[in-house]
This record gives structure tokens, sequence and C-alpha cells, in this order.
């Protein structure tokens, strides 16, 4: 029995990602996540690196979270025709 995938998955040899490719990517990643998360100078695995990237991100969502309702708390605290809420506003757009 062959296996044959559905045509949408069939793509031409020039279009089909390499090991190197892979790993320049999954480095460009470890650059950007923060010291604390893995050291640069670590060797570690590419699914250390996804994983802490998303883990990352995570936080970076909680953290807008957490901003966007301090901002929110403060423009309702704050009087609605004032210089000081017209900037809260236009942080939260």
């Amino acid at each position: 029995m062959s296996s044959r995938r559905p045509r949408s998955w069939q793509s031409s040899s020039a279009s089909r990602i390499t090991e190197e490719q892979i790993n320049d990517l999954v480095s460009k990643l470890q650059a950007v996540l923060p010291e604390a998360r893995i050291r640069r100078s670590d060797r570690v695995s590419a699914a250390k690196v996804l994983q802490e990237t998303c883990n990352y991100i995570r936080s970076l969502h909680r953290e807008v979270d957490d901003l966007s309702e301090r901002l929110s708390e403060l423009l309702a605290s704050t009087e609605s025709s004032s210089a000081q809420a017209a900037i809260i506003r236009s942080l939260l757009m």
C-alpha cells in the first residue's frame, strides 16, 4: 500500500523548509526571548525554544490585558472631558 497525501499536502521540493532553515528560525526565536527564559549561550532543543516562545507570548498577552484593564479603570476614575482622559482613550484604541 502506498501512503497517498491529499493533493493540498503535496508540494515541490523547492517550497519545503530545510533543517538548516528551521535551525536558523529557532535561533532567531531564541534571540528575542528574554534572557531569564533561555540563556543564549545554553544549547537547548528546538522544542524547548518553541515552548518558551509560547509561554512568553502568553505572558505578553496577560500583560496587555492587565494594562488595558488598568487603563480602563483609570479612565473610569477620570473626568471624561479632561485632557488626561483623552490621552487614556487614545492608548486604549
